[in-house]
């Protein structure tokens, strides 16, 4: 059975929500970054054993919150000795508009991802993009990069949508189903 981990930094709940989801899905391990940027002990041991490493964080401005760029900045250890070549990425990401500039957050964790070495796995869920659809369908968002969530800025974590949270879940198992092709 192939290790996943799942790190993420969540501001206001909805993002570590989403990263709840992601983990359920894929059997993984959570690792949370807290609010001033850092992983708890053994964090960086974690992240070496995982066959796939499942990133989110909120899209603040466009981008990364500072405390995902932070983990991000210092993975530069492990990206000199290519620690984490060949290892599986994907990523996630929540903001309170449709849009929100949420595909730059996802743009940055495959960047992120690629300067390590790594394989990619995407979204792998159709869009619910016909008349019929309704805003809990799964992936009604419409992402193929990776899992994407939206929550109105004056909705707690427990109002999340269940279909962004059941894209969620899916978007895990696939990463989990990917990783387990890639086991020896």
């Amino acid at each position: 059975m192939p290790k996943v981990v799942v790190i993420y930094h969540s501001g206001y709940g909805h993002t570590q929500r989403m990263a709840q989801s992601v983990a359920e899905g894929a059997g993984a391990e959570l690792l949370a970054i807290d609010a001033d940027g850092n992983l708890p002990e053994g964090g960086w041991e974690t992240l070496a054993a995982a066959d796939a490493i499942i990133m989110g964080s909120p899209t603040y401005m466009g981008n990364v919150s500072w405390q995902f760029k932070k983990f991000a900045d210092a993975s530069s250890k492990p990206w000199y000795s290519q620690a984490w070549k060949d290892k599986l990425f994907a990523g996630f990401t929540n903001s309170a508009s449709i849009n929100g500039d949420k595909l730059s957050t996802l743009h940055y964790l495959y960047t992120l991802a690629m300067q390590h070495g790594g394989i990619w796995v995407s979204q792998g869920i159709l869009p619910s993009n016909s008349k019929a659809a309704v805003r809990n369908d799964p992936n009604y968002l419409g992402s193929y990069s990776g899992a994407i969530a939206q929550s109105p800025s004056d909705a707690g974590a427990g109002e999340m949508s269940a279909g962004d949270l059941q894209t969620a879940r899916s978007f895990g198992a696939r990463v989990a189903a990917v990783a387990a092709k890639f086991a020896p």
